[in-house]
């Protein structure tokens, strides 16, 4: 995708996924003249391989309290000012199909093509131009802005917004562009890492669970201790490897080298108490009282796991051993060795830090016309359509705010 018209724009954009368009849109509507830049030759690849190809493009419960940032308040001026409500109402200006299928989680009925097709339409009306594909060499300052050196050329900016995401998925392209213009400017980042991400556990360890790959139910899951503490209830997979499903991937955005992680895997029952009141009332063994509230392949597994004999009358069992069983399966508690790193993860926690920006506008405050929007700044969603708010929302906010000026 190519239309080279110019090379002196009022805005040049690096990146055309979510956040990126977004921005390209609103500030060309606004009436500048609007370059976007990316070195991939298709539009928003993240966008469409997310949701499994349905993209999961909101969540309509969305607040500032569902981000992680080392800067817990930056996001809620974006937020608050460009919500689920606002880019709903452009969905189905478009009239494309959606359903909620979970916890506020909106998708595409068809494909998220609709939503590339939709941020697309939304440039075109703000005769937004492309270089696509393009790679960017060098970024400049100069009297009349930026200068963006390119493999067709130098290009001239007023202004310049950094939309080029995080580390995640690399495959698709992500880089670590973003990271290194800010630190070109001199900006601090926080220390990115992969988030929304499988977590592992070293092979000797994870040996006996291994059979249990393939294994999914509803959890409790938990990290961290007293106030630092978070909580979800979301459904876990086992894998060959570890661990993984909605459960996961939340925790695994909290969860730091060395911590523990806590699997409460009966979340509604006490099921020590459980089995010592059934003493008196059943002559089941362990394993097929269990298999009613869990899947008896997992029973079975987890008892051997944990050197349980399912055999055993429960009638025959001391309470302080069933009390013990009972801990394992409502707070089992394992120390990853590490998680599928950025290959895996959905998205990446860190990046730009916020208090290098204005939260009103996303501007770096020391390096006036310059932006940062999207992943590329420390502001994680958690799983489930938060991410994308948070492109459309800081999207917007740096389109509105170079629409502005003079």
């Amino acid at each position: 995708m190519t239309t080279e018209k110019t090379s002196q724009f009022d805005v040049v954009v690096i990146g055309a996924g979510a956040a990126g368009m977004m921005c390209a849109a609103v500030a060309g509507q606004a009436g500048k003249s609007v370059l976007v830049i990316d070195h991939a030759s298709k539009l928003a690849e993240k966008i469409r391989i997310s949701g499994g190809g349905r993209c999961n493009f909101t969540n309509m419960h969305a607040t500032p309290n569902n981000f992680l940032s080392d800067n817990a308040h930056f996001c809620k001026s974006a937020l608050a000012r460009y919500t689920p409500q606002d880019f709903l109402s452009l969905v189905k200006r478009y009239k494309i199909a959606f359903h909620e299928k979970h916890k506020g989680q909106l998708f595409c009925d068809d494909s998220a093509e609709d939503i590339i097709r939709m941020l697309k339409s939304e440039c075109d009306l703000g005769k937004v131009q492309w270089r696509m594909p393009c790679a960017v060499s060098e970024v400049l300052q100069s009297e009349q802005g930026f200068v963006i050196h390119t493999d067709r050329g130098p290009v001239i900016a007023s202004n310049l917004v950094i939309a080029t995401g995080g580390l995640s998925i690399p495959k698709i392209g992500a880089t670590d562009f973003s990271y290194r213009i800010a630190k070109q400017f001199d900006l601090k980042i926080v220390e990115p890492r992969p988030a929304l991400v499988p977590l592992t556990f070293d092979a000797q360890t994870w040996e006996p669970f291994v059979p249990l790959s393939g294994i999914s139910l509803e959890v409790d899951i938990e990290t961290g201790e007293k106030k630092n503490k978070i909580v979800f209830r979301e459904d876990l997979l086992f894998t060959h490897r570890g661990l993984s499903g909605p459960a996961i991937l939340q925790i695994s955005s909290y969860w730091s080298s060395g911590q523990s992680i806590r699997v409460n895997l009966l979340p509604e029952l006490d099921i020590a108490e459980e089995l010592i009141a059934a003493k008196t009332t059943t002559k089941k063994n362990l394993a097929n009282f269990l298999a009613a509230y869990l899947p008896a392949r997992l029973v079975d597994g987890l008892l051997l796991a944990h050197g349980f004999d399912g055999n055993l009358k429960i009638a025959d069992m001391q309470d302080k051993r069933l009390r013990q069983l009972g801990e394992k399966l409502n707070r089992w508690e394992l120390v990853p060795n590490g998680s599928e790193g950025y290959r895996k993860a959905e998205v990446t926690r860190g990046g730009v830090n916020t208090r290098e920006l204005s939260q009103q506008s996303m501007m770096v405050n020391k390096v006036p016309g310059l932006y940062f929007i999207g992943e590329a700044v420390d502001v994680t969603g958690w799983l489930g359509g938060f991410n994308f708010q948070w492109a459309w929302a800081s999207g917007v906010a740096a389109g509105k705010a170079i629409g502005e000026l003079n």
